[in-house]
């Protein structure tokens, strides 16, 4: 059996084209070549006579004749110009406003030929997304065999196939490029690796790190070469996914690969150490690539500062501050938000305030996340009044609180034992479009059980599964076990057959425990009482 080469053209850093050689015997499926009629009398009159006012820019003659336009006749005289992709684009707009329903998925696909093999890409995209945006599900499939049929009969280039599976990936249609990858490998070609990345990012942003992942695999099975940006995003998907082992092995193939790794190389890898809590390592890596010759960015440094400031530790983290406006690595917002919560979680208010104002200083504007860590900080300890303030200011600076601005405000009631203030502040939240989250309800519940406002924590309960949420195991028990403790022990067994019934019972709750435990506290007081 002879081995035959892919009609693919995978392409190198340089972007000249490359015939892989793939490691199995491959045996792609001829290219179907679809004839169309020959034009005869009207039919051929009128696309000489259109092809003639084409060439000679008389447009106003042309408007004359598009009533007399059917998708046959367009077809036809699209392939008389198809040698000239501008008179080709112009005759097809001018078809799409004089008389649309003579454009067919066939009249899109010779367009699509022509464009492509001009190498007019973006054109190529434009009218792709046109077609693709109509939300028909089996629209894609049609689109593809109506191109691969004109493929031969337009004299294309597998350009047209690529544009397809790039346009896909970067509309975020996942299965309809994948769907074209299998068409294009079937008749022996390949994309190019700036679609492959195309999808892989796609994939990734989508937070679907399992089908970058999977396509990567298949990039190499077919030999696709990657590149340097090819590399980082699955380094990226790798360290979302949790395989950091996996990640570091790819960062230290580059070289073999005739890679040099770039300042995001290394922020992909810096990031994963950080967010897996190996600071050290992170560390490690950014004093690598300086003696590499790679100059940290602000990335690099907002990465290693939020890795410490998640660990509590506020003085290293305020170090990499110093350091990089030694360096003139100048912070941006995202730097001083990351600091200003950082500080604000360990209830250290004065030094957020601090470095609001330097940055206010530095001319950098402050957003909602600004506010929102000055909030939290001043609401971790009790400052419910100063918090008010800062979100008068939010109408000053055009900003619109959020859910965690209201969460922060619900922190600073929960914090000065006002359970009742706090959930109006939750009413006000959900009036206001915001979507509070578990930790919200959580900290409500355990507001109202520290004020013995047992059933306010109930009513927060109900708010919950109204939403199809419940609290955690612990947090329930705990509701559960003041209920019993203030004789209302039918109202605990209520609640917990109202969530049984929506199937809303936290996994690790044992009713007869938590009611029990409750019960025997509550006769025990009464013996000691006694």
């Amino acid at each position: 059996m002879t081995r035959i080469s892919f009609r693919g053209f995978s392409t190198l850093l340089n972007g000249a084209a490359k015939i892989p050689n793939p490691m199995r015997i491959w045996n792609p499926i001829p290219v179907p070549h679809r004839t169309i009629p020959e034009p005869r009398g009207q039919d051929l009159d009128f696309v000489n006579v259109a092809h003639s006012h084409l060439i000679n820019s008389d447009w106003a003659k042309l408007n004359s004749m598009s009533t007399g336009l059917t998708p046959y006749r367009m077809k036809h005289i699209m392939l008389k110009i198809k040698k000239d992709h501008v008179l080709s684009f112009e005759f097809f707009n001018w078809v799409k406003a004089q008389n649309p329903n003579c454009q067919t998925l066939e009249t899109y696909s010779i367009i699509l030929h022509i464009l492509t093999k001009n190498k007019k890409f973006k054109s190529a995209e434009s009218v792709l997304k046109g077609i693709l945006g109509s939300g028909s599900i089996d629209l894609p499939s049609k689109l593809s065999e109506a191109i691969l049929y004109s493929y031969r009969l337009c004299d294309s280039s597998p350009c047209v196939f690529d544009s397809l599976f790039k346009t896909c990936a970067h509309m975020k249609k996942l299965g309809n490029a994948i769907d074209v990858f299998c068409l294009m490998k079937d008749y022996g070609f390949l994309p190019r690796v700036e679609s492959c990345n195309a999808y892989i990012s796609a994939s990734i942003s989508l937070q679907r790190g399992d089908i970058a992942l999977s396509f990567y695999s298949k990039m190499k099975r077919y030999r696709i070469s990657p590149n340097v940006y090819t590399l980082n995003m699955v380094m990226c998907a790798f360290c979302k996914w949790g395989k950091l082992d996996k990640a570091t092995e790819v960062f230290k193939r580059m070289e073999t690969m005739g890679f040099s790794p770039t300042i995001a190389s290394y922020n992909t890898l810096i990031a994963g150490y950080c967010n897996k809590g190996l600071l050290n390592s992170g560390m490690k890596l950014k004093n690598l690539m300086e003696k590499n010759g790679v100059l940290p960015d602000n990335v690099t440094y907002n990465t290693l500062i939020n890795g410490f400031c998640r660990e509590g530790k506020l003085h290293e983290a305020n170090k990499f501050f110093s350091e990089m406006k030694a360096k003139h690595v100048v912070p941006n917002v995202v730097t001083y938000n990351t600091l200003i919560n950082g500080y604000s979680q360990v209830g250290n208010s004065e030094m957020g305030g601090r470095l609001h104002d330097e940055m206010l200083r530095n001319g950098i504007k402050a957003d909602i996340l600004t506010y929102n860590a000055l909030i939290l900080g001043l609401c971790v300890e009790g400052k419910t009044k100063k918090a008010a303030y800062l979100v008068k200011e939010l109408d000053r600076g055009n900003l619109v609180p959020n859910s965690s601005t209201f969460s922060a405000l619900i922190t600073g009631q929960c914090v000065r034992k006002n359970s009742e203030r706090a959930f109006q502040l939750y009413k006000s939240m959900v009036r206001s479009g915001c979507h509070p989250n578990d930790h919200t309800f959580k900290m409500l519940i355990s507001a109202f059980c520290k004020n013995e406002d047992f059933d306010g924590a109930v009513q927060v309960v109900r708010e919950m599964s109204e939403r199809s949420t419940a609290p955690d195991s612990d947090t329930l028990s705990e509701l559960c076990r003041g209920l019993c403790l203030s004789g209302k022990e039918e109202l605990a067994l209520k609640l917990c057959k109202e969530m049984e019934t929506k199937h809303l019972m936290p996994e690790g709750f044992d009713k007869a425990k938590a009611v029990n435990s409750g019960a025997e506290s509550e006769e025990k007081g009464h013996v000691e009482n006694f």
